[in-house]
């Protein structure tokens, strides 16, 4: 997802100083369309507004901030927004910014992405794509800095997600010792996302907080793989790692998160 500050692996796993009612500044996705009435979804999700805030690290030392944040819009529709700046180092000298945002429904116990967009920005470069899902058709495509070799239209399936949904589906669905799968579909591409969860709950501390967590692993390879933290009652993930050959590389780890009105 991040093309720029972090690797493709960690892209999934993704907002800096936004607020509850305010996207981040040009990652807004466009508004859909409205569905057809056999569309609606059938009830209203179990989904809460709020705003959470990460510290980045890179090999154990601090790179930037990100920001998650889900918004309510009208109903039944939600928006969820991730903002990741570099702050250190050649990423704070380089003025390194990437935004998501996602809106989207709920059909059943799907999260259903509408429209999807995606900024990555530097001091003198501003890259912009934009996707669209249509579900009457069936067909999700996009617009802008897209890569060539992936253009679409691509068809898609019932669970369909960006990243940034995946994030809420592990969040919502993860139990000890099950293991969930999901279709991630933006920007042109498609990839199976396989996440095992631990048998067993691990305390993890955040700042002066303990939570007992569920730890998800998702293997990309041999060589790399991505853990997510996630805990009962918290509607964002509380660490979310990524390691190559062993090693942990990139780092997000929650500071504090609020629910809005």
């Amino acid at each position: 997802m991040l093309r720029i500050l972090l690797p493709a692996a960690l892209a999934l796993l993704l907002p800096l100083s936004a607020t509850a009612q305010t996207a981040p500044q040009g990652a807004v996705a466009p508004a859909a369309a409205p569905a057809d009435s056999t569309d609606t979804p059938a009830s209203e999700p179990m989904l809460q507004p709020f705003v959470a805030n990460y510290l980045v690290y890179k090999s154990g030392k601090p790179l930037g901030e990100a920001t998650m944040q889900l918004v309510r819009q009208q109903p039944p529709r939600w928006r969820v927004d991730l903002v990741m700046r570099g702050t250190r180092g050649l990423f704070g000298l380089a003025g390194i910014n990437a935004e998501q945002s996602t809106v989207f429904d709920v059909a059943g116990e799907t999260y259903r992405p509408l429209t999807q967009a995606t900024v990555n920005k530097t001091i003198f470069t501003r890259k912009q794509t934009i996707g669209f899902y249509d579900w009457r058709s069936n067909a999700a495509r996009w617009e802008g800095e897209v890569d060539e070799d992936h253009p679409g239209p691509i068809a898609l399936e019932t669970g369909d997600m960006t990243g940034l949904l995946i994030n809420l589906a592990l969040i919502r669905d993860a139990e000890p010792g099950k293991t969930l799968h999901y279709r991630f579909v933006d920007d042109g591409r498609t990839r199976q996302h396989t996440y095992v969860v631990a048998d067993e709950i691990e305390s993890l501390s955040v700042g002066n907080l303990s939570y007992k967590a569920m730890k998800a692993t998702r293997a990309k390879d041999a060589n790399e793989e991505t853990v997510i933290w996630v805990a009962r009652n918290v509607p964002t993930p509380i660490r979310i790692l990524q390691r190559e050959n062993g090693e942990d590389t990139y780092d997000l780890r929650l500071v504090e998160y609020r629910g809005v009105d």
